[in-house]
């Protein structure tokens, strides 16, 4: 059963970077797709990007594309998120998420297991 703990959150200026990251305990991380999905006060949990077991085949949900990347290192058992050019609607609570198969979803129920967030804070 996969734990995750997410780090790296923060306050950033509008324009400005974070990176962050998601440690993994399982054994088989290369197994699991991950996700990072984000939610907002008062909004959904949205999808953000994901990437497959292998680290191949990465998905970005179209608000970030060209300013998020999503990757991962199987031997460290981690997934990063290195987020750019932030702007203040990214601001949100970010959760790092695994699914059962190596192949990757854009959506919260296809993934078992969950971080506890991490704060996001873009100022403008």
């Amino acid at each position: 059963q996969a734990q995750l703990v997410e780090s790296g959150g923060g306050l950033v200026q509008a324009g400005g970077s974070l990176r962050l990251s998601c440690a993994a305990s399982e054994r088989t991380f290369r197994t699991y797709a991950m996700g990072w999905f984000r939610q907002a006060p008062g909004k959904e949990r949205e999808f953000v990007a994901a990437i497959s077991g292998s680290g191949v085949i990465k998905f970005y949900a179209d608000p970030v594309k060209g300013r998020f990347t999503i990757s991962r290192d199987n031997a460290k058992t981690t997934v990063a998120l290195q987020m750019n050019n932030l702007k203040p609607e990214d601001t949100a609570v970010y959760y790092c998420a695994a699914r059962g198969s190596s192949s990757p979803g854009r959506v919260g129920n296809e993934y078992g297991y969950w971080g506890q967030g991490t704060q996001v804070t873009v100022s403008s």
